[in-house]
């Protein structure tokens, strides 16, 4: 980076590889794969992608759907309508958002039709090289998002204009190859692991809550045998991943496709292990969902439910996907499950790697783990992990490992007594990107569930003391949970308010780490329920509340100090925007360099994680600096 750009001016906005960005600009307002696919011959990048197949079963790893951060309230977001805000009152979509000074921010303007043309988000290059597409926007003029919310599920539509052929396929007829005589994997008859699957898409669609948590309750509180745990667990995660896929299909059977919603979630589920679980027979589907709906009071209904169900198990190879050539926003939407607002923002940002980002799956995927560095080093980690069982390896990180196909570990007796975390390894890198030092004054501004605060806390030995603050008493609980179980004693959890600014802070923080609230489009390859919880009205919205954050928290940085912001997010309007109209409002914090040990390499003050290309969640991280 020039030393222009690190003089915390317009000039900042370059992407990964360095590359100047122009000030300004508009801003815009995974598939599992195994035994069956959806949608046209191929996928865009040429590669044979499918839908289904084996899922990390629940009590082998671990995946957690939920999202470490819902919205900065802490509550859920709901999945339509107005949702609360920070201060507990009603927020609307669509409506005005109050900006940092009082007046209203505008988020975008006019935008360019989305014509094919690539969009480049303020440079042309990634942090590794590789050229990336310019950005303009979709739409002639900018189109409101926020009068109506779609239904859990439905398309939110796509944007009339000229559609550019994307990538391969022709729309046929895709046949799905023969399936095998399934082997029973249920226990007893498998209707209660059905029946508790339904409960959690049911409690997620027609609710709005969050998978992981109704998921992981349920789970704890239920008696089933571990078979039949894993099988609730793989149609709850099969399901909600590929929801529009199921939908589709379904729709193309049904004479009215606007049925009751319980009946929709009956036939989803029954659609699921249909179309994408290869060892369940498929009389067990159909007859399961029959005695779904009896048990749901639709005995009315149950003869319906039977119909469609028995013609999917007929027609399925005859289900016409859209066409690539003609509708390539609405084939992607379909095929990877992906709202339709959705696929065009990312093919604008994106172009190519948009389809890889969605199409992303890692299969058996692992959990990552590292060390509580108060109690040991790497080395005496590593001799800890040999004497355990489970399939591992090292991580990408000097202190990560990867482990594989383990029992609950969050049972295990070695977590539970503080030896070892569960933590992704881009939240690790977070912490890295700080580089905390002994005795250092720390904030972690929206902190829980506190795996960041503790990793900062044990790079500092003890030392020093972090502020760990949360809105809501109930997340800063977790926060203390963590650190009781870890055994700090320089980590403070407190329920603070972080948009409310405390004077007598100013000039005190060696490290301020603002890991905002965001869309979470990064992660949505393990937790599905986040690409249909979003919304363009929501990102705009998150948007006004990351750069509020910014502004609040930056104040308490002493001179020659570090700020650290980051999401889980791959949207450039929540990553490299936010921080380079901060930077242009801010001329007293600069960007500075940063060495990921990782294939990143250093990064001029920020670095965005791709799945597809890094193996680990989405993230953007930047680092900046407080003038002296």
């Amino acid at each position: 980076m020039s030393d222009e750009n690190r003089q915390g001016s317009g000039n900042f906005r370059a992407n990964n590889g360095g590359q100047k960005r122009p000030a300004g600009g508009n801003r815009m307002s995974g598939n599992r794969t195994g035994g069956k696919n959806f949608g046209g011959k191929k996928p865009l990048s040429g590669e044979k992608r499918s839908f289904g197949g084996s899922k990390p079963a629940f009590g082998g790893e671990k995946r957690s759907f939920g999202g470490d951060k819902p919205a900065y309230n802490g509550e859920k977001r709901s999945f339509g309508g107005n949702k609360p805000a920070y201060n507990g009152e009603k927020r609307s979509f669509g409506g005005d958002k109050p900006a940092y000074n009082g007046e209203k921010r505008a988020f975008g303007g006019d935008k360019p039709a989305y014509n094919g043309e690539k969009r480049a988000f303020r440079g042309d290059k990634h942090n590794d090289g590789d050229k990336r597409p310019t950005k303009s926007g979709f739409g002639g003029e900018k189109r409101p998002y926020g009068d109506k919310k779609p239904p859990f599920g439905g398309k939110p539509g796509f944007r009339s204009g000229e559609k550019r052929p994307y990538g391969g396929g022709n729309g046929e007829r895709r046949p799905y190859p023969a399936k095998p005589a399934a082997p029973k994997v249920e226990g007893s008859d498998g209707l209660p692991a059905r029946r508790l699957a339904l409960e959690v898409i049911r409690a997620v669609t027609e609710n709005d809550a969050y998978a992981s948590l109704v998921l992981d309750e349920k789970l704890n509180k239920c008696t089933l045998p571990l078979v039949d745990r894993r099988l609730a667990a793989r149609l709850v995660y099969d399901t909600l991943e590929h929801l529009l896929t199921l939908d589709y299909a379904l729709n193309s059977l049904m004479a009215k496709p606007d049925t009751d919603i319980k009946l929709r979630n009956v036939l989803r589920l029954g659609a699921c292990q249909i179309l994408l679980e290869d060892r369940i027979p498929e009389s067990a589907a159909c007859n399961t969902s029959v005695a779904l709906c009896k048990e749901l009071g639709m005995e009315g209904l149950a003869g319906v439910c039977n119909g469609i169900l028995r013609n999917l198990v007929r027609q399925k190879d005859e289900i016409k996907y859209p066409d690539m050539e003609t509708e390539p926003v609405k084939a992607l939407s379909i095929r990877y499950s992906v709202p339709e607002w959705l696929v065009e923002r990312l093919l604008a940002d994106w172009g190519e790697d948009a389809e890889k980002l969605m199409g992303f799956h890692q299969p058996n995927a692992a959990i990552t783990i590292r060390p509580n560095l108060m109690k040991m080093d790497e080395a005496a980690f590593e001799q800890f992990l040999g004497s355990k069982v489970w399939e591992k390896e090292k991580g990408m990180l000097p202190f990560s490992w990867r482990i594989r196909n383990m029992a609950e570990i969050a049972h295990d007796a070695g977590f539970v007594g503080g030896k070892f975390s569960i933590q992704s390894e881009s939240s690790m890198m977070v912490c890295l990107a700080a580089a905390p030092k002994n005795g250092m004054q720390i904030l972690d501004a929206c902190a829980a569930p506190g795996g960041k605060s503790c990793l900062m806390a044990e790079m500092m030995q003890g030392t020093g003391r972090v502020q760990a603050w949360e809105l809501h008493p109930h997340r800063a609980d977790l926060i203390a949970a963590q650190v009781q179980r870890l055994g700090l004693e320089n980590v403070r959890p407190m329920t603070r308010d972080a948009l409310k600014h405390r004077e007598e802070l100013d000039g005190t923080m060696d490290i301020v780490l603002l890991d905002a609230p965001c869309s979470g489009l990064g992660v949505m390859s393990e937790k599905p329920d986040v690409k249909y919880r979003v919304t363009a009205q929501s990102v705009d919205e998150l948007v006004q509340l990351q750069s509020n954050l910014l502004d609040a928290v930056c104040p308490y940085v002493k001179k020659g100090g570090t700020l650290v912001y980051s999401t889980c997010t791959v949207l450039p309007e929540e990553n490299e925007d936010v921080t380079g109209d901060f930077l242009d409002q801010h001329p007293e914090f600069e960007p500075v360099r940063t060495v990921f040990p990782l294939p990143v390499g250093p990064c001029p003050g920020q670095v965005t994680l791709w799945p597809q290309r890094h193996g680990t969640d989405g993230f953007y991280i930047c680092r900046m600096r407080r003038k002296d």
